[in-house]
């Protein structure tokens, strides 16, 4: 009797130090004390000097910050993580390969060519119009489109309105756009577009614009304020046409797996802090842009704002850019679009 009464004794002691073995292994487990600990990848397209970083880096900084640094985000610029191939970069964002990443619209549109409809031409005037949409129909249209795939949105940020510039003359109409080439991006919109306005367009590489404009290979090019600024432009074109013609918006986007397996907490975190940063970086970028439309006019580059009136023609003229593309943005995100 003595022996069974030791034996259980010497069971129920090792029942309480496992239990409190098991209290302390819990502990030390990150998920059990504060959420899982995970080591993240961003991308960014530009480089650590750019508005796009620096948002990049500010949401870094605050989710290390809010987690004590269970959660850390390495921010790559000049898309190093795919070899400077942008394209590269949404496709590995959308399959898991990178975790988080800033690109343009334009670029996702590789995944899914609705994501063309916020470049459409002559779709916004100015700022309050972007904001309008974004903030509504059109930016919860795009978010139900990157989850399709794979892509959880945190924020829109804006690379901004693309200028168009030359070195022949002033551009104040469709009709002073005939026979000029002028370099596009690579998407199939606007090489119909300008087609449309009788130029011929290019979509050579832009690392090889400024030689070409130089060369006068090409008459002109479009790009957004900082792009023209950063790269001298100035120094190899005469004119630029403040037509605010393609609105160029970002996406702070993290892939849609990770995003769906972190906790409420994490995914609510991410949320919120990459809603701010996308906004930090916007505020940065029109900041920014004002005091560079000012260095280029000091450096001597001729810039037309065209009247309400010119830019109508310039609409009219594109309509069936409108009509060709409508099947292919779909007519209520179109809708959604207009301010």
């Amino acid at each position: 009797m003595k022996k069974i009464l030791g034996l259980a004794v010497l069971f129920l002691m090792m029942l309480v130090v496992s239990a409190c073995g098991s209290s302390d292994d819990a502990s030390a487990d990150p998920a059990a004390d504060g959420g899982e600990k995970y080591n993240l990848q961003m991308s960014v397209t530009v480089n650590d000097s750019s508005t796009w970083y620096k948002a990049a880096e500010k949401l870094a900084e605050d989710i290390s910050e809010e987690t004590d640094g269970r959660i850390s985000i390495d921010v790559f610029p000049n898309e190093q993580l795919s070899g400077g191939d942008s394209g590269q970069t949404v496709e590995m964002l959308s399959n898991g390969s990178i975790d988080l990443t800033f690109n343009s619209t334009i670029i996702y549109s590789v995944l899914d060519e609705r994501l063309g409809v916020a470049s459409a031409p002559f779709l916004f005037r100015n700022h309050e119009e972007v904001d309008k949409v974004f903030n509504g129909d059109g930016g919860d249209a795009l978010v139900d489109i990157l989850r399709e795939i794979g892509v959880e949105p945190l924020g829109y940020g804006e690379n901004g309105f693309r200028q168009l510039t030359n070195s022949v003359h002033e551009i104040a109409s469709p009709e002073d756009l005939k026979g000029l080439k002028i370099r596009i991006p690579g998407m199939t919109m606007y090489i119909d577009l300008f087609r449309a306005f009788g130029s011929d367009p290019s979509t050579m590489t832009f690392a090889e614009v400024f030689t070409a404009l130089q060369q006068h290979t090409i008459d002109g090019q479009e790009n957004p304020i900082d792009v023209i600024h950063s790269s001298r432009l100035d120094e190899v074109q005469d004119y630029m046409t403040m037509w605010n013609y393609s609105y160029d918006p970002l996406v702070l986007g993290i892939n849609k797996e990770l995003y769906d397996s972190m906790s409420q907490e994490d995914q609510e975190l991410f949320s919120r802090l990459g809603e701010e940063a996308a906004a930090y970086q916007v505020e940065l970028a029109r900041e920014l842009e004002a005091e560079q439309i000012e260095e280029l006019e000091e450096r001597g580059i001729q810039l037309y704002y065209p009247t309400d009136e010119e830019l109508d023609a310039f609409t009219e003229a594109v309509q069936d850019i409108y009509d060709k593309y409508e099947d292919v943005w779909g007519a209520d995100l179109l809708e959604a679009f207009r301010p």
